[in-house]
Formats: C-alpha cells, sequence, structure tokens
C-alpha cells in the first residue's frame, strides 16, 4: 500500500479515536485542561513574554547581527554556526522552551544561517529556563532547592555537549557567510552591519514595538494551545488503557538501566509533557538519585508538548525536524549520565555537607530566591497574562481597520 495513504489513514484514525475519547471522558478532558491552562496563564506566559518582545526588537534593530559578527570566531570553530547562535544559545536559556527554535527560525528566514546551520544551531539552544528548573522543580515539586544545582548543571552541560556532537551534522556543508571572509575589522563589520539593518527597517519605533508584541503573543497562543493539548492527551492515555501497554515497555527499559521500576508512569507522562511528568517523578517512592536522573531525562527531551511547538515553529523553514528530535535523545542521554557523574562531587559532597551556601532573599524566613520568584508568578502572572492579551486584542483590531478593504 502506498506510504501516503498508510499516512492518511494512521493520522485520521489516531484523530478520531482522540476526538471519540474526548467526548466519552468530559471530565477528565475538563480537568486536564484547566491545569494545563493553569500552568501557561500563571507562569509560561508571564515569564516568556518579556524576552520574546525585547529580542524581537533586538532583532529587528540589529543587535543580533552586531553580536553574530563579533561572536563568529567562536562559535563557528565550536558548533559550525554563525556568531548570531550565541544570541539564540543565551536567549533560549534565558527564557526557555520554544525560544531556541522561534529564533533559529527567525535567522533562517532573515537569511542569515543555512538550513543546515539551522538544524544544528536548534538542537542545543531550545532549553528549559533557571525559573522553572530552580523554582517550578527543584522547589515546587521537590522542596530541595540544592537540587536545582544539578539539574541546571546537567541540563546545560548536556546541551552544550549536544552542540558538540551536532557540529559533525552534514560534515559536507561548508556555508560561510560573507562577512567572515572580509578583511575589514570584526567591529567595524559589527557597527556597519548594525546601522545597515536599522536603515533597512523603515518603521517607526512605535511600529516596530507593536510588531514585536503581536508576533510575541501569537507565538505564545500557539503554545498555550499546546500545552493544554498534551495535558488532554496525557490524561486520555491513562484514562483509556493505553498507558498500561506503554508502561510495560518503559519498565523494561527502566530494568535493564537499573532504576526503580516504580519509575515508569511518570517517566511515560513525561515522555507526553515535562511538568506533570517531574511532578510524578518527585512523588514517587523511588530514591533522590533515580528521580533527579529521570527527571533530567525528561527536562532534556523536551516532551512531545515542546517538540510539537517546535515543529510547528520549523514547519515555516525549510529546517528539518528529524535532527532535532535525534538531538533531544541524545540530550536526555547526556543530563541523565551527567546527573549520575555529578550526584556525589556536587550534590553529596559540596551541596549536602554545606561547604556551598545557596544565595537566599534575605527576608526572616530565608527563602530561596527561586521561590520567591515562583510565588511572583503565582501572585501577578495571571493578571500580566489578562492585560497582554487585552493588548493583543486592541493591536489585532487596529490592524485589521488600518488594512485596505479589497472587496
Amino acid at each position: 500500500m502506498n506510504v501516503q495513504i498508510m499516512k492518511t489513514i494512521l493520522l485520521a484514525a489516531s484523530v478520531t479515536t482522540v476526538a471519540l475519547s474526548i467526548i466519552m471522558h468530559p471530565e477528565h478532558t475538563l480537568e486536564a485542561s484547566s491545569s494545563g491552562l493553569s500552568m501557561w496563564w500563571t507562569i509560561v506566559f508571564p515569564s516568556l513574554l518579556p524576552f520574546f518582545i525585547i529580542s524581537e526588537l533586538l532583532i529587528a534593530i540589529g543587535v543580533v547581527r552586531f553580536i553574530g559578527i563579533l561572536l563568529e570566531p567562536l562559535m563557528r570553530p565550536l558548533f559550525r554556526v554563525p556568531g548570531s547562535g550565541a544570541f539564540v544559545f543565551a536567549m533560549g536559556i534565558a527564557s526557555g522552551f520554544p525560544a531556541g527554535a522561534k529564533y533559529t527560525a527567525h535567522l533562517r528566514k532573515n537569511n542569515d544561517i543555512s538550513a543546515v546551520e539551522g538544524e544544528r544551531l536548534v538542537s542545543f539552544t531550545n532549553c528549559s529556563n533557571p525559573l522553572f528548573i530552580f523554582a517550578a522543580v527543584a522547589v515546587g515539586f521537590f522542596h530541595n532547592p540544592a537540587l536545582g544545582i544539578i539539574l541546571a548543571a546537567a541540563h546545560y552541560a548536556g546541551n552544550i555537549l549536544v552542540g558538540f556532537a551536532m557540529r559533525f551534522h552534514h560534515p559536507d556543508d561548508r556555508h560561510y557567510t560573507q562577512l567572515v571572509r572580509s578583511s575589514e575589522p570584526r567591529l567595524h563589520q559589527a557597527f556597519r552591519s548594525l546601522h545597515e539593518t536599522r536603515l533597512s527597517d523603515d518603521r517607526p519605533f512605535g511600529k516596530m514595538m507593536g510588531d514585536a508584541v503581536h508576533s510575541s503573543i501569537k507565538t505564545l497562543l500557539m503554545v498555550g494551545g499546546f500545552i493544554i493539548l498534551f495535558s488532554v492527551l496525557n490524561e486520555l492515555i491513562s484514562v483509556v488503557g493505553v498507558a498500561t501497554l506503554l508502561t510495560g515497555a518503559v519498565r523494561t527499559l527502566l530494568l535493564f538501566l537499573q532504576l526503580p521500576t516504580v519509575l515508569d508512569v511518570p517517566l511515560l507522562s513525561g515522555l507526553f509533557e515535562i511538568t506533570l511528568g517531574s511532578q510524578l517523578t518527585s512523588e514517587s517512592s523511588a530514591g533522590l538519585l533515580p528521580q533527579a536522573i529521570i527527571t533530567s531525562f525528561i527536562l532534556a527531551f523536551n516532551g512531545f508538548s515542546v517538540q510539537a511547538q517546535v515543529a510547528s515553529i520549523l514547519a515555516d523553514t525549510d529546517i528539518r525536524f528529524k535532527p532535532f528530535f535525534m538531538a533531544r535523545l541524545m540530550h536526555g542521554a547526556f543530563a541523565g549520565i551527567l546527573t549520575l557523574v555529578l550526584w556525589k562531587p556536587i550534590y553529596i559532597d559540596m551541596l549536602s555537607s554545606g561547604k556551598v551556601v545557596l544565595p537566599v532573599y534575605h527576608r526572616d524566613d530565608s527563602e530561596t530566591l527561586a521561590e520567591v520568584l515562583y510565588q511572583f508568578f503565582q501572585l501577578t502572572g495571571p493578571w500580566m497574562t489578562f492585560f497582554s492579551l487585552i493588548a493583543f486584542i486592541i493591536l489585532a483590531i487596529r490592524r485589521t481597520r488600518s488594512e485596505p478593504d479589497l472587496r
């Protein structure tokens, strides 16, 4: 049978099955949707929006090209990507999923990178932000701020190792930008490119800012949709009994890796959605080290929810999704191994012994900074999201009225 026909039948059957499951289990669907919406409304949207807006402005003004030219000698030999990849990596760490994919796609649309360079770049720049690792996972789920040090170290070091490994992706690729071969001093190149980029964009700054807000909120609305969808899917696979079949394979893998089999359901949930998977892992009866290893893998794998977000963003470019997926498996393995390697020298010998004192927010109850930030978003996040959506609606109405009527 034709492959495309098989694909059509598979997609139609899958979507129909999900639709019927939603109809048959409305109470579970509502509960899962509310949980996903709450996380997006409270934490994801308000924490990502400022980074997205500022990044859009930095790209439009030309600061990213300025940084790219200056850091070309670092990024090109290490990762075989342009210097602008350093900006993508930094913003990917600062703002979290799916910022790395968003900025990589933006660079590709501007023809600042090739498709192969985009595949290398997105593979190690789409990572979890420190707020989620320290506040939500270490403090919120495990109630152990020190664990955040291990999880963050394994996560970001694993990302760098993935970048090193992905430099061998398409070894025959010899794409270099014209600026790299120029004899002009690099700082002069950077300033000239910054100035030319700003002049080439004739939008007033107010219009530029409005476009940045509009584009950022559209991306975050898409992210919210995927979070809610995969929260529902994660709940449905448990309700309809599919999870029982899948946990058998997961349990076999855990036995092979000599990890407690009680982590089968948390790991399976984490493959779909990292927040639920991390929470279930923290609630399991396994020891702290196995919990940390599985959590590191879940954070690195990103979950199918984040991967679907990335696939949606990359779909507008010629950057393929398959290398990104393979990199996620690689990152998961690196992060799990690094957690095991760093456990004794950092967590046992340094953090648990008190040789390293975690920074605290100076209050009587000695709350950690991660706890303060988490509480801040819990209190103010919904209001930030609400007013941002109101601003988005106003911008959308103005755009609609300003467009000419072609009827």
